[in-house]
């Protein structure tokens, strides 16, 4: 039966490599997506949004993906230099960047060849809706084992504030930015334990802070108002493992919680602590993520995002390829465009 069974005729298949980073996964789509015009990322990521919702939907949502499910549809470059644009994607609707998405992402097009590199510890350019983002592989026994990547420029927004959350009374929070902005809670000062037992629990927190900061808070970035928006929640408290730095938990988009210790969450987390003077120029720390896997992050450089003092991080943490799969949409199928349970 499996052996004679074809794949059924459809006016739309799409083809992606499945992977994951740190234990976050990534579905990269190479093959089906209409072309995605726009001379800049963010035009990309405008035109996406306005014209192509459904396939997000069809492709993260059940029954072909989760509540919990993460995307990334590559595109042209919009740079001279870029090797790939990419766009992410997941439950609530497009993102503006992810670290653990460039990992994996640079791990599936060189691993699979759709982006082919001579040089010994190839260099990835890729043109984000945050801007630019350079990855480099580093090979062993040729195999990529890791990924660093250079993100763009990170900063404090907000230090030191205080804020009342229903169910959760008034909880202190800092805001720093990315590639995405982030409210940042101590998780003892919030009640909560960061592992997979209090999955709900963390959930239900990282929402309520979200939409309390959100409603509290003008979110601006220097670079436009596509930019300027709440993306999640971040959790933070003391690592499992007491060789490392702390413990990041990210809930973001519509009660995403991040399997990985959150590329664009660590950069912003190195942010808030360069601005307090508790990381140095060039210092590495590793953070975990709920499942106890890691991402090391340091400050690289110094710049400025507008009248913000910011810094330059780089990232460095490994993915692996899980699969390849092909998705029909059957215009028969009333679920076609997905749907979603939480």
């Amino acid at each position: 039966m499996i052996e004679t069974w074809r794949l059924p005729p459809s006016p739309r298949t799409i083809t992606a490599i499945e992977a994951h980073a740190a234990g976050e996964p990534l579905r990269v789509i190479v093959d089906g997506m209409p072309a995605i015009p726009g001379d800049t990322m963010l035009a990309k990521r405008r035109h996406a949004r306005e014209h192509m919702d459904h396939l997000r939907t069809g492709l993260m949502w059940e029954p072909r993906g989760h509540a919990d499910m993460y995307g990334a549809v590559i595109t042209d470059p919009v740079t001279p230099d870029g090797d790939l644009g990419v766009l992410f994607l997941h439950n609530e609707g497009f993102s503006t960047m992810c670290g653990h998405g460039v990992i994996a992402l640079t791990t599936v097009v060189l691993e699979t060849g759709i982006v082919v590199k001579s040089e010994g510890d190839p260099e990835i350019r890729i043109d984000t809706p945050a801007g630019r983002v350079t990855s480099k592989a580093r090979i062993e026994n040729g195999r990529i084992a890791s990924v660093t990547f250079r993100n763009v420029p990170s900063f404090a927004f907000l230090l030191d504030r205080q804020i009342e959350v229903p169910g959760l009374g008034t909880i202190r929070f800092d805001i720093a930015f990315g590639g995405a902005f982030y409210a940042f809670v101590g998780a003892a000062d919030a009640g909560l334990t960061l592992d997979g037992n209090h999955f709900r629990e963390l959930i239900d927190a990282g929402k309520r802070v979200k939409r309390a900061v959100a409603a509290s808070v003008d979110v601006e970035h220097p670079d436009g108002t596509d930019l300027g928006f709440l993306y999640g929640t971040i959790f933070v408290g003391e690592a499992g493992n007491p060789s490392r730095h702390s413990r990041n938990v990210c809930v973001f988009a519509d009660g995403e919680v991040d399997r990985s210790p959150t590329g664009t969450g660590v950069s912003a987390r190195a942010a808030l602590l360069s601005a307090r003077g508790e990381l140095g120029h060039g210092e590495t720390i590793t953070v975990e993520s709920i499942l106890g896997t890691c991402f090391d992050v340091r400050v690289v450089g110094t710049t400025r995002a507008g009248s913000h003092a910011a810094v330059i991080p780089e990232v460095t943490g490994s993915a692996h390829i899980t699969g390849e799969s092909r998705w029909v949409f059957d215009p028969r199928d009333p679920l076609r465009e997905g749907f979603i349970l939480r």
